[in-house]
């Protein structure tokens, strides 16, 4: 048996903060050391650096072919982000390397694609990941590897037209019992722009008209939906990261949210730009229709990484924009006073159903604009409109279109 004079084999990364996860981005310079130390005189053939990185998916199915027959379908897909190859240790005439007794170090480094990557994430069906690998090899020895795992943070900046923009809808429904109509459920709502970074409240304005007989309680959540593709088929899960639930609206009776704050949890940002996983988040409006199911109300956001800096620099790094909580990397969501609901919970039986019943395919050549909706209805104005921001007053104010509110209220 050969002793092994291998005391130690390591990868450390060059970061500002030692006992933090490296973050990067496209375009940035990765780079590190591998360190060796050795018990005593040690023979080396080489030493080998390799980085990767890919966005894999992968599920499983059951499909029944008949009263007795069963099998199971395998979905999987891969990207890759990254592939480099460096050699740290090797003589050029083929000859070992003797390294004495001690500690040794070999640095690397190598540049990210300038082309833009994919944010780190680890889901139920897929994840993003991205590493560096080291082999060495020995004479009359078995291959010793490892392997260290670093993040890539795409940048996001909300700071851009698109995602400044204003988002609003407004929907109604029907309140049925026995083919008899008891009044309409109106909604109305809007949010001052698309894109949010963790953290940041956003206020919703809303109007609620409920002219039935009965009392509606109406709610916000903030939603995350993961979408896995393969083959031309996904696979979605979906779930509640914040809520918001508001006082009831009595029969016959109106209500108006003059910016009720929900508040973005330390989630990870979207994920739009991968062929086969997306994370997108959107804003649903709810109202419990008696009689009828749940009337929702969807606007979409984008979780960025830049937050809003309409005067300020733009140009400080990913990692000192992300360094302070990386929890969400793992989809991990703190403490909160009160947990979530089941995303079961929050949307209507029409579309739990034909969730459950409908198989989508996607078309393999472009993906990119898969979960991309349009907004249900756009409005220009409201009954009731947030306070003017500074000095942007109307100099022709006209009088709000309110209409009165009911005895009972």
């Amino acid at each position: 048996m050969i002793f092994d004079k291998l005391k130690k084999f390591d990868i450390v990364f060059d970061s500002p903060e030692l006992d933090s996860t490296p973050v990067f981005s496209s375009g940035d310079v990765v780079s590190g050391r591998v360190l060796l130390e050795l018990y005593g005189e040690s023979r080396l053939d080489s030493l080998k650096l390799h980085a990767e990185g890919f966005a894999k998916v992968h599920w499983t199915e059951s499909r029944s072919a008949g009263s007795s027959t069963a099998y199971t379908q395998n979905y999987s897909d891969e990207v890759e982000y990254l592939n480099r190859r460096e050699v740290l240790l090797q003589a050029d005439n083929g000859e070992v390397t003797v390294l004495p007794a001690g500690r040794h170090e070999f640095p690397f480094s190598f540049q990210l694609p300038e082309e833009t990557l994919v944010t780190s994430f680890e889901g139920k069906h897929g994840s993003i990941r991205y590493w560096v690998k080291v082999k060495l090899h020995r004479p009359w020895a078995t291959v010793r590897k490892i392997k260290k795992e670093f993040t890539v943070i795409e940048p996001i900046d909300i700071n851009t037209p698109a995602l400044l923009a204003p988002q609003a809808g407004t929907k109604d429904k029907m309140a049925r019992a026995w083919y008899r109509n008891f009044g309409q459920v109106s909604l109305t709502a809007k949010i001052d722009r698309k894109g949010y970074t963790p953290g940041e409240v956003i206020p919703v304005f809303a109007e609620f008209d409920n002219s039935t007989s009965r009392s509606v309680v109406p709610k916000a959540f903030i939603t995350q939906t993961q979408t896995f593709i393969a083959r031309g088929t996904m696979k979605q899960k979906r779930s509640v990261v914040a809520t918001l639930s508001g006082d009831y609206v009595g029969a016959r009776c109106r209500e108006t949210w003059h910016g009720r704050a929900i508040k973005i949890p330390p989630v990870g940002p979207s994920i739009l730009q991968c062929r086969i996983i997306k994370v997108e988040y959107t804003l649903k409006v709810c109202v419990d229709v008696p009689g009828t199911s749940k009337l929702c109300l969807e606007l979409p956001l984008v979780i960025g990484t830049i937050p809003l800096h309409p005067f300020g620099s733009r140009t400080s790094s990913v990692s000192s924009q992300y360094s302070v909580n990386l929890e969400w990397l793992h989809m991990a969501i703190p403490e909160q006073p009160e947990p979530p609901p089941d995303y079961s919970s929050v949307v209507t039986q029409e579309e739990a159903e034909q969730r459950n019943n409908a198989v989508v395919p996607q078309p393999a050549e472009d993906l990119s604009g898969i979960m991309e909706r349009p907004l249900m209805a756009f409005v220009q104005e409201f009954r009731f409109r947030p306070p003017p921001v500074y000095c942007e007053i109307d100099p022709n104010p006209q009088p709000l279109n309110i209409r009165p509110r009911c005895m009972t209220c």
